[in-house]
């Protein structure tokens, strides 16, 4: 985000001007500037642990204060947290004003909401369970605003296109956002309550052990992926000509899959399948994956073992999911004759048809002991001939499309090839790799 474009500067400047438009009615409005200082500051404090510890963002203190103080009380919550806590990568100062001025909106909709539908009073007396209607309903505005805003900012900094950038942004937030803003009410009850707010800050015990419960999940899976990343350097090293072949196929991958309007939970599957769909390679001799000369067809059959090996190799991965039929069937072509088991049209898993237009699109373009790189254009050419034979037109069209918008900058994955002409038999029309 070093290089940020300017709409993207100047709509994280309109936001931030709209939050101080909702924080011009303070002088006038009647505030309890003791409970507003508290709550900022162990908003500070819970963010700062947060995101140290566990990364993400801690909202029940904000949504308490959605539900204790004036809108534009509430809106000055988050402001020192953004202002104190560290930013880890430039640009600092547009980081902490989009950290300062989304969460002030969101938290300002959803005190005005719960004002307009009676909360505050349901609140101070503890009127259950008429609160939760006020309470569910500023949940709601908080969580629009912030999908709103969040995709946004994706538009404008060009990250995805305007007709994506809210898909699957509000399906993934209003639950845990539920929790945080039940946990919030509890606070707002308790705060009010004789016990005062000592008593709500033992809320967020229950919330802390969640947040442990949450942490060791993400590092489970950093875990796994970190298993990943040893699997696929160990294909690097092993068949040195393809050396960054999964990652771009992983790239590729996540081109298709955003195109055709996948969530972000699948293009994250898909980006796997790339990555890993040649780690079945590990079982195939050295010899034979860097051999110079013409493979006898004994030496092709051990070869197309690989998928079958792959996926042996990475069926005890369950977060992989559809990954593992894609790392298996990769191969397979829409006419039924690819390998392994020679499926055809829809039998074939539509994450494995993504990958294998990912595959050779790559293998096209990239350098091999077996041929040369063809021009990003001749490949999109290939690939558009084979389609409906080898590929799935769906899946071609999805990529050239998203090559149009973004292009395609592939490293070399061999500087010269080796001396003499390809061998015919290794280099199908489509340039797929073996």
């Amino acid at each position: 985000m070093d290089a940020v474009p300017a709409r993207a500067r100047g709509y994280v400047a309109a936001v931030a001007l709209s939050a101080v438009l909702c924080l011009l009615p303070l002088p006038v409005t009647h505030t309890p500037w003791e409970a507003a200082a508290l709550l900022a500051a162990l908003y500070a404090a819970c963010e700062h642990a947060v995101r140290r510890r566990f990364g993400g963002t801690f909202y029940p203190v904000l949504l308490a204060g959605a539900f204790l103080l004036p809108p534009a009380a509430a809106a000055l919550v988050p402001v020192p947290a953004a202002l104190l806590s560290p930013v880890e990568h430039p640009p600092v100062l547009l980081r902490r004003v989009w950290r300062a001025a989304q969460p002030a909106l969101a938290v300002w909709a959803a005190a005005r909401t719960h004002r307009a539908l009676g909360g505050e009073d349901a609140v101070l007396g503890s009127d259950f369970p008429s609160a939760l209607l006020p309470a569910g309903a500023a949940v709601l505005a908080f969580c629009l605003v912030l999908t709103a805003l969040d995709g946004g900012l994706r538009a404008a900094a060009g990250l995805v296109p305007l007709r994506r950038a809210w898909r699957g942004l509000l399906t993934r937030s209003p639950a845990p956002i539920a929790v945080h803003g039940l946990a919030g009410l509890m606070m707002a009850v308790l705060w009010r309550s004789p016990y005062g707010p000592v008593a709500a800050l033992l809320v967020l015990l229950p919330m802390g052990v969640s947040w442990w419960v949450f942490a060791l999940y993400h590092r489970e899976r950093a875990a796994h992926q970190a298993t990943i990343r040893a699997l696929v350097q160990a294909v690097d090293i092993k068949d040195g000509y393809t050396r960054g072949h999964s990652e771009r196929v992983g790239h590729a991958s996540v081109l298709i899959a955003r195109e055709l309007g996948m969530d972000d939970d699948r293009v994250e599957v898909l980006r796997f399948a790339g990555i890993l769909h040649d780690v079945g390679k590990l079982g195939v001799p050295t010899r034979l994956l860097r051999k110079d000369g013409p493979l006898t067809p004994e030496e092709r059959r051990i070869i197309e073992l690989h998928p079958e090996y792959g996926h042996q190799m990475v069926r005890g991965i369950s977060f992989l999911g559809e990954a593992r039929a894609a790392i298996l069937h990769h191969h397979e072509r829409l006419d039924g004759s690819g390998y392994p088991y020679g499926l055809a049209g829809d039998r074939i898993p539509e994450c494995a048809r993504i990958v294998a237009v990912a595959d050779a699109f790559d293998a096209m373009t990239s350098t091999r002991c077996y041929s040369r790189a063809r021009p990003v254009e001749a490949a999109v050419a290939e690939l558009e001939r084979c389609a409906g034979a080898h590929f799935d037109p769906r899946m071609v069209g999805a990529l050239v499309r998203a090559l149009r918008r973004s292009g395609w900058h592939p490293a070399v994955t061999a500087d010269e090839p080796v001396h003499g002409t390809a061998p015919a038999e290794r280099t199908p029309s489509t340039g797929a790799p073996r």
